[in-house]
């Protein structure tokens, strides 16, 4: 209503005659009322002035309270608000009249129609879930009440306000798909403060899957399976990795690090038991993993952006790479006293990056926009792709040609033979992999999934067999590369990728096995001192003047100087072929080997282990970090849809980058509705009300 030649008083009676008549433009009107937050009288004071055209809405009858005073209800007066803390922004489909403070829109939003009514009714889990919070805070309020009367609303949101609820909402990823819950279970166990009926089920179902698997292994291998055996001490191992993670994810550092930790603290208490002929088992579940880190590292290549920037990737991948690895071997060399043969093997192994570090990492970052525009987490993954299968090759070289008793002649053959030979067993299984089985196949993904798998492994055994180890790795990376390049071209997409998916979910299981048995192998109390201070300083050195080289030699690649020393940092994270290649050399002794080669290897391995405790965490921190300085945001969104389920935020990605910049909503254009508005209103003063007791 409009406010011309009457005015009403606070309670919303009209005036009298004489004073609206007389006076148009009021006096302030002073009274004492409560504040809401229950802390004494205030003052506050009127002052309308001659504003004709201002629209001004008055309640005619406030909300009251039992003993007939006024609570905060007024709807234009900010500070009688009932959720003052609420957000409203141009783009929010909340209403100013809801109660409740401010929430990221569910993802459950929008379930469809279920025909049960007990399933629909739990699948719109998103008001069932503040219901069940309503009750918690509505039994602490009444809990706050019966104490103070002056509490006031003051506990109002109590539990979305505690450090439980925060912490619990930190640690749980989004749903990628609307979940089906008993009706009983929001009651009991209400969101976030427990885990959702999801998250339970799929531990359940894991626990199932692992009793059966221990007790058929038990029937078939007996003794070794038995709680005290290495089998049983290897499950248990796995397990406790896992957990150890997932301990350590909630820190925003990288799950590897707290399996290696669970590792070292098993060995070192004594609970677990790997050395004997149990070496040959976790010597094959080395190279199950070594298979699936290569394929995974070859699939995560795009085949486009490799053809128009390869030049680039290829004097990235090498140029530093060399670097690295002859840094590594000379400091190595003159100051650990390795020779020469044994530095170049522990450079080669160094020099590799780890995509399990520096994918989730990059991922995070291209989800917000940084680097996009010119590409840079595409040029990062690919180059550590290219660095593993160079580590990885030219470690299974050096180690043939160091471990053989054949003549010059074989050893001189190694280098050519095993890079032609994987190149050319890469392109005709990548070939093998488009024909076989026919692009429409119901079964298609699986069968696609299993003959790549396959083909690794009989690439790694079969090379080390026929005495070229280091023509497996090329074969394996390159048969992923050249088998999605034409699943590309059949209408697969990079990011899209369901046999991606399905060597996710293989490294999602050996990876705890790989960095729990690596952490394993390391016995505090035989450690050297001396060894492992060098030993930093050497990895520190190497990485140093590897991010230097990555900046001096990137001219040309229409990069800026901040963007080079990023795209250096995010090379300096170790873990995967450090820890798979790590242990090889001390199994590749036998017992004819002397105590000094057994010395060396222990070294070589000891190194390895110290370079992933070191730059892991590290290297994950710097990405985070830096590359919100570093790199240029672009607002294009990204699409997220798909097979890849780990292209999702989740707990298992870095989180370090703060996400209150997501909440700003940088895509959406500003409303010019409400720029305008907010002009014109900006000469008026602030109008507040009082009301009288």
């Amino acid at each position: 209503m409009f406010i011309s030649h009457k005015t009403m008083t606070a309670h919303g009676e009209p005036a009298t005659s004489d004073e609206s008549n007389s006076n148009p433009v009021h006096p302030p009107v002073t009274s004492d009322v409560p504040l809401p937050n229950g802390n004494g009288n205030h003052k506050s004071t009127i002052v309308i002035e001659n504003q004709p055209k201002r629209r001004v809405s008055i309640i005619s009858d406030p909300p009251m309270i039992a003993g007939g005073g006024v609570i905060g209800g007024g709807y234009d007066n900010i500070a009688y608000e009932q959720n003052p803390r609420r957000k409203i922004s141009q783009c929010s489909q909340h209403s100013h009249t809801e109660i409740g403070p401010a929430r990221r829109k569910s993802i459950l939003k929008d379930t469809p129609i279920h025909d049960n009514e007990s399933d629909r009714a739990s699948t719109h889990s998103y008001d069932y879930r503040g219901n069940a919070l309503d009750i918690l805070n509505a039994k602490y309020n009444g809990h706050q009440m019966g104490q103070s009367s002056q509490q006031g609303s003051n506990g109002a949101n109590y539990v979305e306000e505690s450090w439980m609820y925060t912490f619990c909402l930190k640690c749980r990823g989004e749903e990628p798909s609307a979940s089906w819950e008993p009706p009983f279970w929001q009651k009991v166990f209400p969101y976030p403060l427990c885990p959702t009926f999801r998250t339970v089920s799929r531990l359940i179902s894991l626990i199932l899957i692992g009793v059966l698997i221990w007790v058929t292994a038990f029937v078939i291998i007996g003794d070794s399976a038995a709680p005290g055996g290495q089998l049983f001490g290897l499950v248990v191992l796995t397990v406790a990795a896992n957990f150890g993670g997932y301990l350590i994810s909630l820190t925003t550092l990288p799950r590897l690090i707290g399996m290696l930790m669970v590792g070292i603290l098993f060995q070192n208490v004594g609970w677990v038991d790997l050395d004997g002929d149990f070496s040959k088992v976790t010597g094959h579940l080395r190279k199950f993993a070594l298979t699936i880190i290569l394929t995974r590292a070859g699939l995560e290549m795009e085949p486009k952006a490799f053809k128009k920037v390869y030049k680039t990737i290829l004097k990235l991948g090498i140029v530093p790479w060399i670097v690295e690895a002859m840094v590594m071997a000379v400091m190595s060399h003159f100051l650990l006293d390795l020779p020469w043969i044994w530095a170049l093997l522990l450079g080669t192994i160094i020099a590799a990056v780890s995509p399990a570090v520096v994918v989730p990492c990059l991922f995070r970052l291209r989800t917000k926009g940084y680097g996009v525009a010119k590409g840079i987490p595409t040029l990062v993954v690919a180059v550590a792709g290219v660095d593993d299968a160079l580590s990885v090759a030219i470690f299974g070289i050096i180690s043939t040609v160091m471990f053989s008793d054949k003549g010059l002649g074989y050893q001189i053959a190694q280098a050519p033979v095993c890079i032609i030979g994987g190149l050319g067993f890469g392109v005709v299984w990548g070939m093998l992999a488009r024909i076989f089985p026919e692009k429409g196949d119901a079964f298609v993904v699986p069968l696609r999934t299993l003959l790549l798998f396959t083909g690794g492994l009989m690439a790694i055994y079969g090379s080390e067999e026929v005495g070229f180890e280091g023509a497996g790795p090329l074969a394996v990376v390159f048969s992923a590369f050249v088998s999605n390049l034409f699943w590309c071209k059949d209408g697969w997409d990079v990011e899209d990728n369901p046999v991606s998916t399905a060597f996710e979910i293989f490294w999602m299981i050996f990876e705890p096995i790989l960095f729990g048995i690596t952490g394993a192998t390391i016995k505090i109390r035989e450690l050297d001192s001396h060894t492992v201070s060098i030993g930093a300083a050497c990895i520190f050195t190497g990485s140093i003047l590897r991010i230097l080289t990555t900046a001096g030699i990137a001219f040309g690649d229409r990069l800026n100087v901040k963007e080079k020393f990023f795209v250096g940092l995010s090379w300096m994270a170790k873990a995967t072929v450090q820890a798979a290649l790590g242990p090889v050399a001390l199994k590749h002794l036998d017992e004819n080997s002397t105590d000094e080669e057994r010395n060396y290897a222990a070294i070589v391995q000891t190194i390895c282990v110290f370079s992933i405790v070191l730059t892991a965490p590290l290297g994950a921190i710097l990405i985070s970090v830096t590359g919100t300085k570093l790199l240029t945001k672009t607002k294009q969104p990204q699409d997220l849809t798909g097979w890849r389920r780990s292209h999702r935020p989740s707990i298992r990605d870095i989180s370090i980058i703060d996400e209150e910049e997501e909440r700003e909503d940088p895509e959406i254009p500003e409303d010019k509705e409400t720029q305008d508005n907010t002009h014109n209103n900006a000469h008026i003063p602030t109008i507040s009300y009082s009301y009288n007791k």
